[in-house]
């Protein structure tokens, strides 16, 4: 099964932006780690990052000939892309939202998600951590 693993804006940044919140390792040892997760489950993952709406939506559409799944952590566009909701409702691939920080305990304008409904499963606050779980749920 084939997974693409999304992170958007600012998520580029991990390892130097508010390492208290969003830990100290890097994208790329993410990456990496989401790699080698998913080879244990027995899936291929590819990432992508943007800070960009419109290259994400390109990459969900273009996730879609591949099947399989996705992971996504949309970052603040989880906040008002409609646009990446609609993505992720039309190609129909199951998809688990992740957050390394919980959502739910920080600013009032991060507790709502507009892509959560076109979701399987919604992780917040498991650190990286999460991002295996995401893959063991689409595994499974």
């Amino acid at each position: 099964m084939n997974v693409l693993v999304v992170n958007g804006p600012n998520l580029n940044l991990l390892g130097t932006r508010e390492p208290d919140v969003y830990g100290t390792a890097t994208l790329p040892e993410l990456d990496e780690m989401c790699v080698e997760w998913g080879a244990e489950l027995g899936l291929t993952v590819t990432t992508f990052q943007s800070n960009h709406e419109g290259a994400i939506i390109d990459r969900i559409q273009a996730a879609a000939a591949d099947g399989g799944g996705i992971v996504i952590n949309a970052g603040a566009f989880t906040h008002y892309s409609y646009a990446i909701y609609d993505a992720l409702v039309a190609v129909g691939l199951p998809a688990v939202e992740v957050h390394i920080s919980n959502i739910h305990a920080r600013e009032e304008w991060r507790h709502r998600s507009v892509i959560q409904p076109a979701c399987l499963a919604q992780i917040t606050g498991e650190g990286l951590e999460g991002y295996r779980r995401a893959l063991t749920i689409l595994a499974e």
